[in-house]
């Protein structure tokens, strides 16, 4: 409690969600030839917590109307005075959405608000295996997840990307296979991560299982890993970051129709 000449004052609660913090972009490049990674730094990296990579900004993007457009992206790689933001590029000339277009076309020196960051969907410790699955849209944080394993994990990693130039060299511990499923038109394939699942095998022991891809492909892979593996909350984290044919409110409306079915 705080006093001032003997009077007590009610301590000032701290806000929930913390106010956005504005970064400055300090580079970018294009690391595969459909992701673009933008480095930012400046300002908010004095208020930005130390372990929050693989966590979540909600970077604010200028769009038409009033209010800015809001998204959520992994931070990929934190350094003391920047991070790493990766961004899937899909739907140039034109028909991108507001982050892509802004990855696109950001110069160094311009600044972004960005809210957070969120927490990492982290794998949990001590699994006798992991089975992870996703899209490029959760390369990012299957990046960090599998950097952060130990060295005596094992399990099954599998990951769509739209091109063989896609792939990224990940760290991962020698007894995690990751196997790369090269789709060009992601989106039409949903059954494509559940099956390599499957065709991986089920093995004796305690499971972990992390999925993040599109909609449909989410439905497919808690359909194996839920319901027909029995994964529990405890032992399973998934979520679909897009909806292919959607835009973003499209794809929070088929989320909420979801998750009122699928309980």
């Amino acid at each position: 409690m705080n006093m001032i000449e003997g009077t007590a004052r009610p301590a000032i609660s701290e806000p929930k969600h913390p106010a956005p913090q504005r970064y400055t972009v300090l580079g970018k490049q294009r690391i595969t030839p459909n992701m673009m990674r933008v480095t930012l730094g400046g300002d908010g990296m004095a208020t930005l917590r130390p372990d929050a990579e693989g966590g979540y900004f909600k970077l604010r993007f200028a769009g038409d109307g009033e209010k800015p457009a809001v998204r959520s992206y992994t931070i990929r790689h934190q350094r003391a005075d920047s991070v790493d933001v990766d961004f899937v590029v899909h739907g140039e000339g034109g028909h991108a959405g507001p982050a892509v277009e802004w990855a696109l076309s950001v110069e160094v020196g311009f600044t972004i608000e960005a809210g957070g960051p969120g927490p990492a969907k982290q794998l949990r410790p001590d699994m006798d295996r992991y089975l992870i699955a996703g899209d490029m849209t959760a390369l990012p944080a299957i990046g960090v997840n599998l950097a952060a394993l130990t060295a005596k994990a094992k399990g099954l990693a599998v990951i769509e990307v739209q091109s063989e130039d896609d792939k990224q060299d990940l760290i991962h511990p020698a007894g995690v296979e990751v196997r790369w499923l090269v789709n060009p038109e992601p989106g039409t394939q949903p059954d494509l991560l559940a099956d390599a699942l499957r065709d991986g095998g089920w093995s004796d022991g305690t499971t972990y299982g992390w999925a993040a891809a599109e909609f449909g492909s989410m439905q497919g892979l808690r359909a194996y890993l839920r319901d027909e593996r029995g994964l529990d909350r405890d032992h399973l984290y998934i979520s679909s970051y897009w909806k292919y044919g959607e835009d973003d409110a499209g794809h929070r409306a088929a989320k909420q129709v979801d998750g009122a079915l699928a309980g």
